[in-house]
């Protein structure tokens, strides 16, 4: 792919997640609160260079209490930046709805990957499509909530 449709494919995709978060903040999740078929959550990571908080729309399965993201980039070569974020410090905030809550995230091992990975692809099939664009292994994310004071 060349340089420029790699830019013009990265702008694209920066422009449409910004107008994403918009729309679902400012109807505090009742509009785009779900993408081809799977719930969207918004995902708060410290920016690795410049520290601030960076905000992405992000789709997501629920695996017991953990939220699981996927670090697919549209099957670019290159990670998504949110992901190097948490690579960098792990702690994020979820939004779901109204609801927010404070997570601590990782990367699935193996075999977690492994089992998730056909649930992820049964639900968008897409993800599959992606992971044969990419020489990368396709990351999945675990994002595991943080206790509620109190809580045993």
């Amino acid at each position: 792919m060349s340089a420029l449709r790699l830019s013009f494919r990265r702008s694209l995709i920066k422009g449409l997640s910004k107008t994403h978060l918009v729309v679902h903040r400012l109807s505090r999740g009742r509009f785009l609160s779900r993408l081809v078929g799977m719930p969207v959550l918004l995902l708060t990571t410290t920016g690795r260079r410049s520290g601030k908080a960076r905000t992405t729309p992000l789709t997501f399965l629920r695996d017991g209490a953990d939220l699981v993201v996927i670090a697919s980039n549209g099957g670019a070569d290159r990670p998504p930046d949110w992901s190097l974020n948490l690579q960098q410090n792990p702690r994020a905030v979820v939004e779901i709805g109204p609801d927010e809550l404070t997570v601590q995230a990782r990367t699935a091992s193996a075999e977690e990957r492994e089992r998730l990975w056909v649930e992820i692809t049964a639900a968008f099939s897409g993800y599959a499509r992606y992971q044969k664009k990419t020489a990368r292994q396709i990351p999945v994310v675990i994002l595991t909530p943080d206790e509620k004071p109190g809580a045993s």
